[in-house]
């Protein structure tokens, strides 16, 4: 939702008719009910899907059980009967989810020599093709098409993964793979219009300047070694982002924006964790300091080099990562709520409460002046807030009247 608005007050004020406040309620209770119906179905699918497959714990169980749910499900969804097709879809995806589910479990498990060699390019030939049947569909089956569509896209991203994961390879080429992961998810979020997809994008995004060797049993999520580098990366996303959705079509600036807010969100993880420890600038990227990069009888060598990198590198303290957050929150927070970016503004809110409360327990806890410092200094900075998206605010009255 781009703006919110008080039906009531606007219809009181003679703005819109009631008429239009009892469609737009409408259309807002229609779209809660039929995300709460899509979760509970997207749970239902998910949920039965890995309990057959471990259930039936055998290939060939798995392949016939789940091509009899396919099977069943493009026959309703091919008879087009409307009452069904809740059920065909469900069905549907219920055993194409077996299928490749199955097949990507058993290679991994059993054949592992060969497993990324055979998911990387059965995966991308399995999105494929859904992107073809989605260019040639215009409405029944798009559904199941879509969420195939992300389940072969899965398939190739682990398949890729695991070829890299098999060869130890570092460096340059891990963050391409994060890069090329992010670019693919964001596409096919935005190509099968699920917003949810796109934010997802992020996750690679933000581990590509963690360039060592990755493994799949945990994950950092949100978050690479470098804090302040981190920063920048997600900051400028959230630029180029911004730019789009002032120039581009409707459904693309909302994947834009979606994807602008979680890049935002990140930044302030590396911002937190930043005015907890500090930041030695680039120690995981040049600084020849990663565990993985010594073994286990070596790990003094290690403290070495460690501290030999931080005797010359640029070091950011956690208070002065403390102060630089402050003020960057509240200049993000008076812009976003001039422009009218509801859902970044919330997030600097959020996150401007979260980073009060840690400072509070952290850092200030025994020292009463710089409560009383911060509080004096916050009062002239929220006039000074205020008189400018005054004048922000009758400038842009002046242009309406005079374009």
């Amino acid at each position: 939702m781009i703006v919110l608005a008080d039906t009531d007050a606007l219809v009181a004020d003679a703005i819109i008719p009631q008429a239009a406040q009892a469609e737009i309620e409408l259309r807002s209770r229609k779209l809660m009910v039929a995300m709460a119906i899509n979760a509970i179905l997207c749970f239902g699918i998910l949920s039965a899907t890995g309990g057959f497959i471990f259930w039936l714990a055998s290939a060939l169980s798995v392949a016939i059980v789940g091509l009899l749910f396919l099977g069943i499900g493009v026959l309703i969804l091919r008879a087009d009967r409307s009452d069904f097709t809740f059920f065909g879809n469900a069905s549907a995806l219920i055993g194409a989810g077996m299928l490749i589910g199955g097949a990507g479990i058993e290679l991994i498990d059993k054949y592992s020599d060969i497993a990324g060699w055979v998911l990387a390019p059965a995966g991308a030939l399995v999105a494929a093709l859904c992107v073809f049947a989605l260019n040639k569909q215009k409405k029944t089956g798009r559904f199941v098409s879509g969420s195939i569509l992300l389940m072969g896209l899965a398939l190739h991203l682990i398949g890729l993964g695991f070829l890299l994961n098999q060869a130890a390879i570092d460096g340059a080429l891990i963050s391409i793979f994060y890069l090329y992961a992010t670019l693919a998810i964001a596409r096919a979020g935005w190509f099968i219009d699920v917003r949810l997809i796109t934010a997802l994008a992020i996750v690679p995004f933000a581990q590509a300047l963690d360039t060592s060797t990755f493994y799949f049993h945990a994950a950092y999520v949100f978050y690479s070694p470098e804090s302040t580098l981190s920063i920048l990366q997600m900051l400028l996303l959230v630029l180029v982002l911004l730019f789009v959705v002032r120039t581009q079509s409707n459904q693309l600036s909302r994947h834009a924006m979606t994807l602008a807010a979680m890049a935002f969100i990140v930044a302030n993880l590396c911002a937190l964790v930043g005015s907890l420890w500090g930041d030695y600038l680039g120690e995981t990227l040049w600084g020849n300091s990663r565990y993985e990069d010594w073994d286990s009888s070596t790990y003094s060598s290690w403290y070495d080099a460690r501290d030999a990198f931080r005797e010359t590198a640029m070091f950011i303290s956690a208070n002065m990562y403390s102060v630089l957050w402050a003020i960057g929150l509240a200049g993000a927070i008076s812009w976003f709520a001039h422009s009218n970016q509801r859902g970044l503004f919330n997030t600097a809110v959020t996150f401007a409460c979260i980073h009060a409360y840690t400072q509070a327990l952290e850092s200030f806890h025994d020292e009463p002046l710089a409560y009383v410092i911060g509080g004096l200094a916050a009062i002239p900075l929220a006039w000074g807030l205020w008189r400018l998206d005054g004048w922000l605010t009758a400038r842009q009255l002046t242009q309406a009247d005079h374009p």
